[in-house]
């Protein structure tokens, strides 16, 4: 559905409200329900991510899901990191007692120079803090909230007494087989422990490696998966996705010699192929809505606001593709990534309101969202619902 399309939708259902018929109103999803809300790495916009104090915050702010990335310690307990080098989201370069821990290490074949948490026990991770990773977001609880385990995510959404879903990411997980601390059956283990796993657990488990969630489908789960979709960035001055290791193409086909790219899977025939395993795509949120700036004389993208540096500010949004009318044909709900607040983030035309983006993206029927402000897309979501007439 073009965004324009999305309007009519909106637009319509606003005409049967006025003409107080307002009982039905078809939304564009795929099951035809407002778009679930997912508290990206917790509560990660205002907090250091995946902490146990960002995973509460997101939960008081009503998420409807809370995502956390699966990553092993060395003793092969399951904790919620975004990367499995600790240097990226944690204080562990302020301990000395751990600075003859850091080396180079490939992951999915990006040297990297760091601490990874393949080389802690669980005890030894529990004394690092949790850092922001955005320059422009609070940094004074730096250091000062500790790193959550998945069984701990597991805990609070049980003792919410509310229903959210666990959003559990796989990490780099051909990485964590290669280190000797590989990631799915543990996860599963633990989904079963839990009384999730089946298919109407609360529960959706993603990753950007088909492999994992093949194999997590091979040893007998039905809980709900979803094949994330990444690209390295847009270029500015054409608005198209470009393509660079390692954000190319999943690790595993990578591994495997597979020399597709990830804009393979938002094909038609590659949506048809996600569907033989996974219920979702996941896909970056540039697939849907693409941004380009203006190219000034010098050939270059020009800095429109003035504030000296050219960032998605200073483009404009693009006609939307039809990925998502083209995976709800193919039976698949559609959850892009990752919607943020920081002005620097928003197109020109959202005029500076991260709600406008999201609204655009409901109206496109998008089944979710991934969020760093939980509270900002309820807040959209909210809005549109009641211009919908829902």
């Amino acid at each position: 559905m073009k965004y324009g399309q999305g309007l009519m939708v909106v637009c319509a259902a606003g005409a049967l409200s006025a003409c107080g018929s307002s009982d039905w109103v078809a939304l564009p999803t795929l099951d035809g329900k407002p778009a679930l809300v997912v508290a990206h790495r917790g509560a990660g916009g205002t907090l250091p991510e995946e902490t146990v104090e960002a995973y509460a915050r997101a939960i008081e702010q009503g998420a409807d899901a809370i995502e956390p990335d699966v990553v092993s310690t060395k003793d092969g307990v399951l904790i919620a990191r975004h990367d499995p080098n600790l240097v990226f989201s944690t204080d562990v370069a302020q301990h000395p007692e751990f600075a003859s821990r850091k080396r180079k290490l490939s992951v999915d074949g990006e040297m990297q120079e760091g601490w990874f948490a393949s080389d802690f026990t669980l005890a030894e991770i529990k004394t690092l803090g949790g850092i922001s990773t955005d320059a422009e977001r609070p940094q004074e609880f730096n250091g000062k909230y500790k790193i959550a385990t998945i069984q701990e995510v597991i805990d609070m959404i049980k003792k919410s007494g509310r229903s959210i879903s666990l959003y559990a990411e796989t990490k780099n997980p051909t990485f964590h087989r290669q280190q000797g601390v590989p990631l799915e059956d543990k996860l599963l283990a633990m989904l079963t422990a839990a009384g999730w796993n089946d298919r109407a657990a609360p529960v959706f488990l993603q990753s950007f490696e088909p492999g994992s969630l093949k194999y997590m489908r091979s040893k007998g789960s039905t809980v709900k998966m979803v094949q994330l979709i990444d690209a390295d960035d847009v270029d500015l001055k054409t608005g198209a996705l470009t393509f660079a290791a390692p954000y190319d193409r999943p690790y595993d086909w990578a591994q495997a010699g597979d020399k597709r790219l990830f804009s393979a899977m938002v094909t038609p025939a590659g949506l048809a192929e996600i569907k033989t395993y996974a219920d979702g795509i996941g896909p970056w949120k540039r697939y849907i809505v693409s941004v380009k700036g203006t190219v000034g004389a010098d050939g270059k993208v020009a800095d429109v606001n003035g504030d000296g540096k050219v960032n998605e500010a200073d483009t404009t949004t693009q006609p939307a593709t039809t990925l998502v009318d083209d995976a709800h044909k193919a039976g698949l709900f559609v959850h892009p990534y990752t919607f943020r607040n920081e002005q620097r983030r928003l197109a020109a035309d959202y005029k500076g309101d991260p709600k406008a983006e999201f609204k655009q993206f409901y109206a496109l029927g998008v089944d979710g969202v991934f969020a760093d402000f939980a509270d900002t897309a309820l807040a959209a979501r909210a809005e549109y619902l009641k211009q919908v007439g829902y």
